[in-house]
């Protein structure tokens, strides 16, 4: 769509706050959309600067009289000229009047890259005009959808495909961190899929962890292939390695207080107690200790000397209990280990994508292993920074990005999650150490609001419930109410995006993927006609109840 050759139409007035006014257009040709853009000149308005505005709101206040429009096979026009109305005035444009209402943006400001909001309405009268789409394309993206930095997400919904791309500002969400949120079937992890594509191509080589419970981002391995073929320069390509739950290691030295009172079932206050007793006796002699450690520890706690108190104590039978909780948990799950752990540089590379594919483990063993790694990934950036690293397989001299797929697991409203705590400090201090998350929910009412308000770039699809939208309303300040409306109605596919990562929020149509989606719905009915047995019985049972046969009839 280009820039129409006369304005919109004219001002009307101001709206219902200082940041609004109402112009009035016959918009013959539908480019006042809701959404679309359209600007301003006043020379009462910081000396005559464009002015730019997103419509909000669109009201019809003249259409064709009701006695035109009697049979629905005569059109209003045919009817106008039966009444002698002349052809001009019958004409659309001239019988056909809106008003729209606009939120105004402000100026943009080239040096800050952002929109200054004048706070003053435009004077009554004044022509607006659709703003073009390649000053749409260099006005909203914060970032060149080309250039090094970005992420192209697709087009602007208002426009033709390809006439205004959209890209999100890679080091703006890798900074202050991501939300991915839309109800199930929406598109979020083919979204998702977008970013990541989009992130470790050539200009951006992220090095970027996917915590995958669902195992759906396992296509993401065909990259390195269709970067040959489309992408490849320098040299460069991707590399996406998938990991499966019984590479992922957990050193038993890595667990915290808190983690071991998380995991273990049903402990008791004075199991607590002995916990931390036997945790502060084995940390002040070695700096690596094994689960048998530990146990002899616990073994420990469990008399008293001093009162004389022995093995058939009340403390040692807690003691015992506590002891069986450590085994039962620890001892025979594989994930636990005295020596091994995942090494950082092995998750962690510019240029890659690992995978973590936990869709085999339960959600309590996932939230220890995103608890464990992303506690370690914090140490290891802050010593980074501080020019504590060592050098070794753990050091990551470089900034990481993690992804949390069904992430209202990890850090919940109304539940204490041991993956909480360190989920909350990273995005509230990871900033500055080069450890950004980004978070892909379907429900935000089930996800903790402190932990939601702390992403500072929004990708919002399609959500229905009340409930979430006002989740999202109350901890997401840059998206305003008028796009809050427009959640329930996106198609899939379609998105908001707001935030840092874009100079103002605005809707898109995400583009295609350039792997294969691996989150594609079960389509039943295919697999029921093509379902195929694996052993078929040479014989057909008789029903020895009823005396009739499978198919009904009688023996």
């Amino acid at each position: 769509m280009s820039q129409t050759r006369g304005p919109l139409g004219l001002v009307r007035g101001p709206g219902e706050s200082v940041s609004e006014f109402v112009f009035v257009s016959p918009d013959p040709d539908q480019s006042a959309r809701i959404g679309e853009f359209v600007y301003f000149e006043d020379p009462a308005v910081e000396g005559g600067v464009r002015i730019y505005g997103r419509v909000t709101q669109r009201e019809a206040v003249r259409l064709w009289p009701d006695e035109f429009m009697a049979d629905p096979d005569i059109a209003p026009a045919r009817v106008a000229g039966l009444l002698g109305f002349d052809r001009d005035a019958t004409a659309r444009s001239n019988t056909d009047l809106f008003a729209l209402t606009v939120s105004i943006l402000g100026y943009f400001d080239s040096q800050v890259r952002d929109f200054i909001n004048p706070r003053i309405t435009p004077s009554s009268g004044l022509p607006i005009h659709l703003t073009s789409s390649a000053e749409l394309t260099r006005i909203l993206n914060a970032v060149a959808p080309t250039a090094a930095g970005s992420a192209l997400v697709g087009d602007l919904i208002t426009r033709a495909p390809s006439e205004v791309p959209i890209a999100l500002n890679v080091a703006a969400f890798t900074s202050t961190h991501l939300a991915i949120i839309a109800t199930t079937g929406s598109g979020k992890s083919y979204l998702a899929g977008v970013l990541l594509e989009e992130m470790m191509q050539e200009k951006n080589r992220a090095a970027v962890l996917v915590v995958d419970p669902h195992g759906e981002y396992d296509t993401l391995g065909q990259m390195a292939e269709e970067h040959r073929t489309r992408f490849a320069s320098n040299g460069y390509l991707p590399t996406v390695r998938v990991l499966q739950p019984d590479q992922v290691k957990v050193r038993i030295d890595s667990l915290s207080e808190a983690d071991l009172n998380a995991y273990l079932p049903d402990m008791s206050e004075l199991m607590k107690h002995r916990l931390r007793e036997a945790l502060k006796r084995v940390r002040t002699r070695k700096d690596r200790y094994t689960l048998n450690d530990l146990l002899k520890a616990v073994e420990e706690t469990g008399g008293d000397p001093e009162n004389g108190s022995g093995r058939g104590s009340k403390e040692d039978g807690t003691t015992q209990a506590l002891r069986w909780r450590l085994e039962s948990r620890l001892a025979n799950n594989s994930l636990f280990t005295d020596n091994e752990e995942l090494e950082l540089t092995r998750l962690y590379q510019p240029g890659q994508l690992t995978a973590l594919q936990l869709n085999e483990i339960d959600t309590s063993e996932q939230r220890m292993i995103v608890t464990t790694i992303l506690r370690r990934v914090m140490k290891s950036r802050t010593d980074s920074i501080k020019n504590r690293g060592h050098g070794d397989a753990n050091d990551l001299g470089f900034p990481v990005f993690t992804l949390l797929e069904e992430a209202h697991n990890f850090s919940p409203a109304h539940e204490h999650a041991v993956s909480s705590p360190i989920l909350k400090r990273i995005l509230s201090e990871g900033r500055k150490f080069g450890v950004s998350i980004g978070l892909v929910s379907q429900r935000p009412g089930r996800l903790d609001a402190d932990v939601l308000s702390q992403c500072m770039t929004q990708c919002l699809m399609r959500i229905v419930n009340p409930v979430d939208q006002a989740k999202i309303a109350e901890s997401i300040e840059s998206v305003g109410r008028d796009l809050i409306n427009e959640l329930p109605s996106l198609s899939r596919g379609q998105a908001i995006l707001a935030g840092a990562s874009v100079n103002t929020p605005v809707l898109v149509k995400v583009r295609p993927r350039i792997t294969a989606h691996g989150g594609q719905d079960i389509n039943a009915p295919q697999e029921w006609r093509s379902y195929e047995p694996r052993r078929r019985r040479t014989a057909i049972p008789r029903d020895m109840g009823n005396g009739r046969r499978p198919d009904g009839t009688v023996r």
